[in-house]
């Protein structure tokens, strides 16, 4: 598939389609939630708790890839 003379790659059409879909998710639910962290309850819109769950399993994804694409040192 190509997009303004470029090829795209089928995994970077299933990322922005992802992103959008997630973003648009986000902007539709702007309702006040209560959320349990452990001892406090806190009420936040539900906005930005989606936000901080998307950049936190963002985040633990690119950790993850990142350790598997390293090679391993063999231990003796």
């Amino acid at each position: 598939m190509t997009v303004k003379g470029r090829a795209m790659r089928l995994r970077t059409l299933g990322f922005l389609i992802l992103a959008v879909a997630a973003i648009w998710f986000i902007a539709a639910n702007t309702g006040s939630v209560t959320v349990r962290l452990w001892i406090p309850t806190v009420t936040l819109p539900l906005w930005s708790v989606l936000t901080v769950t998307l950049v936190v399993g963002m985040l633990l994804g690119l950790y993850i890839a990142r350790r598997r694409a390293r090679p391993r040192r063999e231990r003796f």
